[in-house]
């Protein structure tokens, strides 16, 4: 499988290659709206990559839940009901799965999701992503616009 692209849950554009002897590394973007209802297909999506490489259940379970844990979170408090798109990219490694979830929305700073030492509303989710995974980070897209979390879970052999 090589690189698909989606826009509103249509492929726009699928290319397969020549499949290489290793994995090397794969990428899957998606665009969903960012509506409650979208944030299966980001599921979705992550099954369809893990199938390109044996992963435990646990490890599979922990990445679906991150990966809706921080689409929630942009479909939340991003755009706060007033549409707009989350972006999910992942990139699957011999090693590792990087994921980047992203949005256009109104930004927030990531020292605000503690307060008076209990999380605030959204701390949650980040917490049990941070939980999850081995890497993890959140601030403002590249762009300067929205927000973008990205994490990364190592695979083991």
């Amino acid at each position: 499988m090589g690189l698909v692209d989606e826009t509103f849950g249509n492929p726009s554009s699928v290319s397969e290659g020549p499949q290489p002897p290793h994995l090397g590394m794969r990428e899957v973007r998606l665009t969903i709206p960012a509506k409650a209802e979208y944030v299966l297909l980001g599921r979705l999506a992550l099954s369809g990559v893990t199938r390109m490489r044996p992963l435990d259940d646990e490890t599979i379970n922990d990445l679906k839940l991150a990966v809706t844990e921080a689409c929630t979170n942009s479909v939340r408090h991003a755009y706060r009901g007033n549409g707009g798109i989350v972006d999910i990219v992942y990139e699957l490694h011999d090693d590792r799965l990087v994921v980047e979830v992203s949005d256009d929305g109104a930004g927030f700073d990531p020292n605000h999701l503690v307060e008076a030492g209990e999380l605030t509303e959204g701390g949650l989710g980040i917490a049990i992503i941070r939980a999850l995974v081995d890497e993890f980070e959140i601030g403002d897209r590249q762009d300067g616009r929205g927000s973008r979390l990205r994490f990364v879970k190592f695979l083991t052999a």
